[in-house]
């Protein structure tokens, strides 16, 4: 069970593609919200069972019928990846009827630790993928993520061919928002970003995001640059996966974004705002140098918080550290 955020529920994926290699003779049912099932589908022994969160699943009545359309499926054990009062009741409600249950440990106190102002502890933490790995050696399985197998590009739908073009070169992908502004890249440097690579007519630039305002910034970093394409409210989530896997490279935040290019295996540079990759959330199978954190002598508070969320005067423009042109030579390096 893990039912948001989409970052997370998309880190699950290769610890469950792990699972189902080493461990063929298991079925695994994924519960979460019926947006994520896409991120499933290629998954083989994997079934999905929709939270059905404003009707059937509402409420702590809606939890006790979860429990009951649960206990359909024969579960032998129950894995909480979420460990929220909601997964927390249905874990109960499992362990009570006699199955083995297991919840992962988020490390709070380490993660406290690592996010004060005083008295820091910065070194890094678990990874998230490691804490699921942690949770299923409990139910009594090894999970090895060592040696990471990846699907295959998937091709590309007619739709998708005609918003990118049939005749394109690299791909590159950009997601330049997160759900908080402190881990987003000010957009005025993104636009230096965008404007150099669009330089090179062998590159097609991909833009993903979602929302209104989102969209009409990404029309604006777009603007008069025919191979810069603005990818966002224009094709299903089902498309975006397979076009991100025909990625050539991820350009994107610590954000939702960087977890899917990732568990598709597509090569992916993050940047780092008030949070840092040491408290456990960087794409899978990353290099740390991958990582572009934002700088610490000049900033040393950072990481100032886990997701993001907390806002620390004097911190708004940490970001501003970490310069376009050092994206860009990451970027082009790695394309080489």
């Amino acid at each position: 069970m893990r039912l948001s955020a989409m970052g997370d529920v998309a880190m699950t994926v290769p610890v469950l593609r792990a699972f189902v290699q080493q461990h063929p003779e298991i079925k695994i049912t994924v519960i979460s919200r019926p947006f994520f099932k896409p991120f499933f589908d290629s998954i083989p022994n994997v079934s999905f069972f929709a939270f059905d969160e404003k009707k059937r699943h509402k409420g702590f009545f809606g939890l006790l019928r979860l429990f009951q359309d649960l206990r359909v499926l024969q579960i032998d054990a129950f894995a909480d990846l979420h460990n929220v009062l909601r997964s927390k009741v249905i874990r109960t409600l499992f362990a009570w009827s006699g199955k083995i249950t297991a919840t992962v440990d988020k490390g709070r106190a380490e993660k406290k630790a690592l996010t004060r102002a005083k008295n820091k502890i910065f070194k890094p933490l678990p990874t998230l993928f490691e804490r699921h790995v942690k949770v299923f050696n409990i139910l009594g399985f090894t999970v090895d993520l060592s040696n990471p197998i990846f699907p295959l590009k998937q091709t590309l739908d007619s739709e998708t061919i005609h918003l990118i073009g049939e005749k394109h070169g690299k791909l590159i992908g950009i997601a330049p928002f997160a759900q908080y502004d402190s881990k987003v890249y000010p957009i005025d440097l993104m636009q230096k970003v965008v404007d150099e690579l669009a330089l090179n007519k062998n590159y097609s630039i991909l833009l993903f995001g979602g929302g209104k305002k989102e969209i009409e910034l990404l029309n604006s970093l777009s603007k008069n640059k025919q191979n810069v394409i603005v990818v966002a409210g224009k094709i299903k989530l089902e498309q975006e996966l397979q076009l991100i896997s025909n990625l050539s490279i991820m350009l994107s935040m610590d954000s939702g974004n960087a977890h899917i290019a990732a568990m598709l295996g597509v090569n992916t540079i993050t940047l780092w705002g008030a949070t840092h990759p040491f408290a456990g959330f960087s794409p899978f199978n990353q290099t740390f140098e991958n990582a572009l954190v934002s700088d610490r002598n000049v900033f040393p508070k950072l990481p100032t918080s886990v997701y993001g969320n907390k806002k620390v005067e004097g911190y708004e423009e940490a970001m501003r550290t970490i310069k376009p042109e050092t994206i860009v030579e990451k970027i082009t390096s790695a394309l080489k």
